[in-house]
């Protein structure tokens, strides 16, 4: 192989690396975006989807939004002028026991 075919394949490869590299990158921001428009939707800090930059941020973000209460439910409440609702708790998931499940007008 000679010099000017060794420079093609390195320029290529030069090419490819920094494609993936700002294909990345892109991929990265559009994901913190992403969660920063959910958790704001939610009720939380946005600022909380830079933790998708760590190793286990996103799986402790889902596990908060699937097991957590948001603080928009509150909010929603309040505006509703009801108590918050109690976390379910009934018999097979239904409605919490003690009276029955609360309707929106």
């Amino acid at each position: 192989m000679d010099q000017s075919t060794a420079n093609q394949m390195a320029g290529m490869g030069f090419g490819f690396i920094a494609f993936i590299m700002l294909f990345s990158l892109a991929a990265v921001a559009f994901s913190i975006w992403m969660w920063w428009r959910i958790l704001e939707k939610a009720g939380y800090n946005g600022a909380l989807s830079l933790l998708v930059l760590t190793g286990i941020g996103g799986l402790i973000i889902q596990i908060v939004l699937a097991f957590g209460r948001w603080p928009i439910e509150d909010t929603m409440a309040a505006l509703r002028g009801a108590r918050p609702t109690p976390p379910m708790g009934g018999p097979m998931g239904g409605p919490p026991m003690g009276g029955p499940p609360m309707t929106i007008t």
